[in-house]
Parts: C-alpha cells; sequence; structure tokens
C-alpha cells in the first residue's frame, strides 16, 4: 500500500466470470489474492510459488505462472519485508479514544504490532477533524502497508478504500455492507439476546431500548437480539420503543430525559442500553431526577469497559472481548500481508456480566 502506485491492473473476475487480460481493466494494483482467484488455486499456494517455499504440483505451478504474467502481478515488497521481520508500518483508523472499548482495541492492535516490530499509525478523523482525502494523504504519506479499519458510522470513506485497492484493510468491530474486506468482530447478537434475557428473567415487562446508530453493524445486532428476546418471552418485539442514540453518553442521558417526560404508568421498568456509555449517561439522568438503579429502574449496557465494575451500581454489561478483537484483527492484516490465509473463523465470544443495576420491577 505503501505508495498507490498508478499502475495498470486488471481485475480477474467480473460477475463470478473469468476475464481475458482486454476485457477489463481497473487502476488497482493486482494482488495476491487475484493471481489465487484467477488461478484457482489457495494464497498459499501462490506463496509457495512466489517464494519456492513449498511443494507444488506442476500443474498447479504453470496456472499460478500463468495468472502471474496474465495479470502483470508483481510481489508486494512491504509484505516481504514484514516477512523478514523489518521496520515495517500499519495505520490503525479509530473513531474516539476517548471510549475505553475503541481504546483497548487499539490497545490489541499496538501488542500485536510490537511483537513483530510494526509501528502502528493511529489517525484519529474526528480528532483531527480530517476531511476523507486528507486522511488518506496523511496514511500515503506513512507508507502504511495495511490498514485496520474501526468505523464509527457503518461506512468507509472513498478515499479509504482506495487504500485496499493497492493493499489489505482489515475491518474490526463493524462489518460494512458492500464491503468484501475481512472482519474480525464479536457476536453482538448473541450477547444482546442474552442480556435481553436475564432482565426479563428478573420479571420486567415493560422495557424501552437506547439503541446505536441505525447504520452501524453492531447496533443493528444488538437490537436483533433484544427483539429475539422479547419474541422468546411472549412480548411482540414492535411494542418495545427503540430511543435513538449515538453510543455517547449524551445520548443516554437525553433518551432518559425523553423516557421521564412521560407519566410514570408508561415509563419502562427496565431500560435496555447498546453501550455502556449510553447506559452510564441514563443513570445519571435518573439520578438528577431522583430516581435510583435498579429500585426505580434497571439499566443494562454493552461492552463491559472498566469503569462499569466500579460504577455505584455496578453495570450489568456485555463483555466483548476488545482487546482481543484488536490483536486478532492485526493478525489477520500480518497474514494478509505474508501471502497467508488468515485466521477468519466465527465471531469471538460475548459474555454476561451480571451485577447490580439489573433487579425486580418496583411493583413486585
Amino acid at each position: 500500500m505503501a505508495a498507490l502506485p498508478e499502475t495498470v491492473g486488471v481485475h480477474p473476475r467480473l460477475g463470478g466470470r473469468r476475464l481475458r487480460r482486454s476485457a477489463v481493466v481497473s487502476r488497482r494494483r493486482p494482488t495476491m489474492k487475484d493471481v489465487a482467484e484467477h488461478a484457482n488455486v489457495s494464497i498459499s499456494t501462490v506463496s509457495y510459488v512466489l517464494n519456492d517455499s513449498g511443494p507444488v504440483a506442476a500443474e498447479r505451478r504453470n496456472r499460478v505462472l500463468d495468472a502471474i504474467r496474465l495479470l502483470d502481478y508483481s510481489p508486494n515488497e512491504s509484505a516481504r519485508s514484514l516477512k523478514r521481520r523489518s521496520a515495517s508500518t500499519v495505520a490503525m483508523v479509530v473513531p474516539d479514544l476517548t471510549n475505553q472499548f475503541f481504546a483497548m482495541v487499539a490497545e490489541g492492535v499496538h501488542r500485536a504490532a510490537s511483537a513483530v516490530d510494526v509501528l502502528v499509525v493511529l489517525v484519529l478523523p474526528d480528532a483531527t477533524e480530517l476531511p476523507e482525502e486528507s486522511q488518506a494523504k496523511l496514511l500515503r504519506s506513512q507508507r502504511v502497508d495495511g490498514v485496520i479499519y474501526l468505523s464509527g458510522t457503518g461506512s468507509m470513506p472513498a478515499a479509504i478504500y482506495d487504500l485496499a485497492r493497492s493493499g489489505p484493510v482489515v475491518l474490526v468491530d463493524e462489518q460494512i455492507p458492500g464491503r468484501d474486506l475481512p472482519a474480525v468482530v464479536c457476536d453482538s447478537r448473541r450477547g444482546g439476546r442474552e442480556v435481553a434475557a436475564h432482565v426479563l428473567a428478573q420479571d420486567h415487562r415493560r422495557l424501552a431500548v437506547v439503541g446505536g446508530p441505525p447504520a452501524l453493524w453492531t447496533a443493528q445486532q444488538r437490537l436483533a437480539g433484544y427483539r429475539e428476546a422479547f419474541a422468546g418471552a411472549g412480548i411482540d418485539p414492535d411494542s418495545v420503543p427503540v430511543f435513538a442514540g449515538d453510543y455517547r453518553q449524551e445520548s443516554g442521558y437525553a433518551a432518559a430525559t425523553e423516557i421521564l417526560s412521560r407519566p410514570e404508568s408508561e415509563r419502562p421498568t427496565a431500560l435496555l442500553c447498546a453501550n455502556d456509555l449510553m447506559a452510564i449517561g441514563a443513570m445519571q439522568c435518573l439520578r438528577d431526577n431522583g430516581l435510583s438503579v435498579p429500585g426505580d429502574m434497571s439499566v443494562a449496557g454493552f461492552d463491559d469497559q472498566p469503569i462499569s465494575s466500579m460504577l455505584t451500581p455496578a453495570l450489568t454489561s456485555v463483555r466483548q472481548p476488545a482487546y482481543d478483537m484488536g490483536h486478532r484483527a492485526a493478525r489477520v492484516l500480518f497474514d494478509l500481508l505474508e501471502g497467508r490465509e488468515p485466521d477468519t473463523t466465527g465471531p469471538l465470544p460475548a459474555e454476561v456480566r451480571i451485577r447490580d443495576s439489573v433487579g425486580p420491577p418496583k411493583e413486585l
């Protein structure tokens, strides 16, 4: 990804059909994955041929060599330097390090990179207020070999996606529709389902949800999990109000304020928040209005940030292995740079942490 070369490459597929060299031309440089797809072999087989590092049948070797010639493929030297463990640089784009969850993901990336002497360049769009093209220009100037992208919007800027045309980009925490990129995620749907089931087991039937940004995959998955638990308990999921949130503490406070503006008989007895920061904001609003948690209203969060267990009352939440997610995302990126098949096994597990912020409804 170092210099985003202007060389013209040939994409080996279009609509699932094989193409001849003259059929379609794109501006991106062919990758090892392109060679593997064109030759109908694994990426590791291409690596064996390029590096003469493993046994490959003659017929397969010839297919790989033909694909290399046809696509005008040249090896990524930054990947070779990583393989030799010489100095290399990757970038991590993260929306906000004041969010402890994001910070823990970044720590996992940093630790994995440090173990192989790779430098991590942090790009903070909100902090730098850089427009999309400036972010991409910064990454080009740093000559990064790959990018780990943590989306705060549910989309990927076109300028960042352009970087994926010349080197690997790995998503972490979010999946982005329409972007066929490797992603390291947590099982948010199961986490949402299980924490909602715990709240329901306390005999709550009047519930509300403070959801995350609707465009984010994580917010969609958590809401889907909540709704599955509601349906399983005989509650019409559409009858449970969902208040808009943005994963920030202020939006949790605002949602709780709106809830308290309603008559007491219409208020929920339990509030499911799609992340801990919004749950903390909601709890603060309840306290500011003279209400107790869980006496007057139970509150549950999601992420299990370190501060969650130190609150009064301690917050019931869903633990996501943030550090492990960052660490695995870095390892996936390094595998791609080294021409190995990355570890893309299923989502990492989520685990409900039961604490004091959820109890039976007041009327019980």
